[in-house]
């Protein structure tokens, strides 16, 4: 159940974990295998890698997260990521400008990017930060190319991480969003805040009926 933070960085090439890099991500926009796993990307770089990609203990989250189904969801001992995070992920490239990514934000109605350097993940930036970077670089121009800006710090996760575990660690790094990624090193989808509240607005909700 591992969580990696990526620190701040240029995005050129990759800026994911040792444990993912050298993983091609094709197109993040659609969370879809267009083609075979490349197996010179694909090789497992260490014991936790390599039982987080086992078909069995996969079983076995599933099977432990159908016995504790009949609980509310904010009383469960253990809650897997892949359960509550947005599946939709929309990609940029890092050659794209700052106001390229904002019109893009715009027009998909989203408020994260992953942001990509020769297919790879390179980086994980928000709405509010551009917007911030835009404020605080005032004489810089709003074509100014991503590859050439410090991307923030970003969170990455597996989809079995601990969601509750998640949560603390994204407070403790004041970032609200975490990029949760496939044992094949392909994004399975992002968590944010948002997912969190609308987690716990259900449970009140389910609450306030009984």
């Amino acid at each position: 159940m591992s969580i990696h933070v990526s620190e701040p960085g240029r995005p050129v090439g990759t800026r994911l974990p040792e444990i993912f890099r050298g993983r091609r991500v094709g197109d993040v926009t659609e969370l879809e295998e267009l083609q075979d796993i490349n197996t010179r990307h694909s090789e497992a770089t260490d014991a936790e890698f390599q039982q987080a990609a086992n078909f069995g203990r996969h079983k076995a989250l599933e099977e432990y997260g159908a016995a504790a189904a009949g609980e509310p969801k904010e009383q469960r001992p253990y809650l897997p990521v892949s359960r509550i995070c947005t599946p939709a992920i929309v990609s940029l490239a890092a050659s794209a400008s700052v106001d390229e990514a904002l019109t893009v934000m715009d027009e998909r109605g989203v408020s994260h990017l992953v942001i990509t350097s020769e297919d790879v993940v390179a980086g994980l930036v928000e709405l509010r930060w551009l917007l911030g970077w835009l404020y605080e670089n005032q004489e810089a121009s709003a074509d100014s190319s991503l590859i050439n800006i410090e991307l923030p710090a970003f969170l990455t996760a597996s989809p079995e991480t601990d969601a509750h575990q998640l949560a603390r660690l994204m407070l403790a790094h004041q970032l609200n969003a975490a990029l949760i990624i496939n044992p094949d090193g392909r994004p399975k989808g992002i968590v944010t805040s948002t997912d969190y509240l609308r987690l716990y607005a259900d449970a009140g909700r389910h609450e306030g009926e009984v």
